[in-house]
């Protein structure tokens, strides 16, 4: 039985519906940041579904030394509180060091932990007593079932409040595949599983120096991962991908985001025996 992890009003797991964490990638500056959050609100007050805003303040596993990282953890942390004062939405962003949680908890409701740094014990040690709901993305390079360790170094704080994020393995030189399989697998920890559906149409350095990615697939994957019956899908969204600062080839435009969240939700009224909305 999957647990349910609350983040304000908004429940994971244990049967709830459809939770949609959506945003920039990065923090590319605050009026981009205030435009997508205000964007993002509307849709979901038209539509009712549950929102966790999400962007990183520092994108620090870029591809190349000359991307762009965000504005950094005070100023991203600032802009991520002004989300949360204006429009009442719970924010979740990466943290990639130990020194980093203190000042995150402050102000994060969900303490991310991005894939790359998924078995590093001390940072989901630090996480967990941070008293925070933690995110860890599975990496591209373990099996599903590897992630019960992870669940269980953050468990071992006290903190249960964990979710597992798929964002596909890697597959070949940059490429990413899904196997849809690993999030029923996830699921057997007990623990909500989201769905990464941006990132797992990414093809990692895919550009030389930047990352590509195929966005036009992020409706079918994600569509597929809602029918298996996951808690949460994650879009990365913005309102011009094609200028986006970072991961622009597998974010999502905002114009296409009310449709397909709509469509998202009807799938999971069906998996879940709910009226479809």
């Amino acid at each position: 039985m999957v647990r349910e992890v609350t983040v304000g009003e908004v429940a994971f797991g244990s049967g709830q519906p459809l939770v949609l964490i959506a945003g920039p990638c990065v923090i590319e500056d605050e009026e981009t940041t205030l435009v997508i959050a205000h964007r993002l609100k509307a849709i979901a007050d038209e539509l009712g579904g549950a929102l966790i805003f999400k962007g990183s303040f520092d994108k620090a596993n870029r591809t190349s030394v000359d991307a762009f990282r965000g504005p950094g953890l005070t100023e991203g942390l600032r802009i991520l509180q002004r989300v949360k004062d204006e429009l009442g939405l719970p924010v979740v962003s990466d943290i990639h060091d130990i020194s980093q949680v203190t000042a995150a908890a402050q102000v994060l409701d969900i303490i991310q932990i991005p894939a790359f740094l998924c078995r590093q014990t001390d940072l989901l040690i630090a996480a967990g007593n941070s008293g925070r709901v933690v995110n860890v993305k599975k990496g591209q390079f373990l099996a599903p079932w590897d992630m019960t360790n992870v669940v269980d170094k953050i468990a071992s704080t006290g903190n249960r409040d964990v979710l597992l994020t798929e964002r596909g393995t890697t597959f070949g030189y940059n490429n990413l595949v899904v196997d849809m399989r690993s999030l029923a697998i996830m699921r057997q920890s007990g623990c909500p599983v989201v769905f990464d559906a941006t990132h797992a149409v990414q093809l990692p350095g895919g550009s030389g120096a930047a990352s590509s990615g195929q966005r036009e697939f992020v409706g079918a994957l994600s569509r597929a991962a809602v029918a298996v019956g996951i808690d949460a899908l994650f879009w990365e969204v913005h309102h011009d991908p094609s200028r986006a600062l970072c991961d622009g080839p597998n974010s999502l435009a905002l114009d296409k985001v009310k449709a397909m969240w709509q469509e998202m939700l009807a799938i999971d009224a069906i998996v879940k025996g709910a009226d479809a909305p």
